[in-house]
């Protein structure tokens, strides 16, 4: 990777992180804070503090996150806390700053909903960056790293910790929003890091392979890969022939598989994220040398 690329894909990361504390930071205030739902990590233990004491939100999660960033300089490394320390500020920065916003929404259900999603979309772009927002985001990072949990799954982990404080501090039910609010977050965030695709990867388990690879080639212009199987019923060699498609290109081979060669087993599959040069664009990745 060549100096101003590296440059390039640093300043890319750290625009994410800006963009993703600030989304943070807007679902806090719009959503969460006004409709009482302390939904995990520390911006759940600021609103709870809020409801109790009055405690400026932005304050609290700067004082909170300040032992926490401790933590992640010693455990995350010297780059990841760089960008941990950046996503720290900007999300409490971002709550101070559009405190005063009027269109807010205290219906808790409708809160919860939109408040999951603008607050998964912000962590799932953070955490492309390879970043941060500090608190509990970062515990559920760690968490991530060492157990090998998904970031969405490691972040409802450790945040229903928090909403089961927040049943004590209010009741019941917030407590049930604030935990749809968090499965809805955790779902998002992934999804944003996945940048789920409608491709479709086929599987095809032939004994007729030049036929299949014909049909592909000449019908649908794709690539593929076989590979050599036996087959657990008859016993007999067969070949599977792997192929991803479009979502368009997956309904036309199916109908084409269907006149041709109705006696293949075919499993059509969703692909999450496609990578490689022939498919789709890479991002960030080292120039072919």
């Amino acid at each position: 990777m060549t100096r101003s690329s590296h440059h390039t894909k640093l300043f890319i990361e750290y625009f994410s992180i800006i963009i993703g504390s600030a989304l943070i930071g807007l679902s806090f205030n719009i959503f969460l804070l006004p409709a009482k739902l302390a939904a995990g990590g520390v911006s759940g233990i600021s609103t709870i503090l809020y409801e109790l004491y009055q405690f400026n939100p932005a304050y609290t999660q700067w004082v909170i996150n300040i032992p926490l960033f401790i933590v992640g300089v010693v455990l995350l490394g010297k780059d990841f806390s760089l960008k941990t320390l950046v996503g720290t500020f900007f999300v409490p920065f971002t709550i101070w700053l559009s405190a005063d916003i009027p269109s807010k929404i205290d219906n808790p259900l409708l809160a919860a909903i939109y408040g999951g999603i603008l607050l998964g979309v912000g962590l799932g772009i953070v955490y492309r960056g390879k970043g941060s927002t500090g608190g509990t985001a970062m515990i559920g990072q760690l968490l991530k790293k060492y157990t090998g949990l998904s970031s969405g799954f490691s972040q409802l982990i450790v945040d229903g910790l928090v909403v089961v404080s927040s049943a004590i501090v209010f009741n019941l039910e917030l407590a049930l929003y604030a935990m749809m609010s968090i499965y809805v977050t955790s779902k998002v965030i992934d999804f944003v890091q996945l940048q789920t695709s409608p491709s479709k990867l086929v599987l095809i388990i032939t004994e007729k392979e030049d036929l299949i690879q014909t049909i592909i080639k000449d019908e649908i212009d794709r690539g593929l890969t076989k590979i050599r199987s036996i087959g657990g019923y008859a016993n007999k060699e067969k070949t599977m022939i792997l192929c991803v498609v479009e979502q368009q290109e997956a309904i036309y081979l199916k109908k084409v598989l269907k006149e041709q060669e109705p006696d293949s087993f075919v499993v059509f599959l969703n692909a999450s994220e496609i990578l490689g040069r022939g498919f789709s664009l890479s991002k960030f990745y080292e120039p072919v040398k």
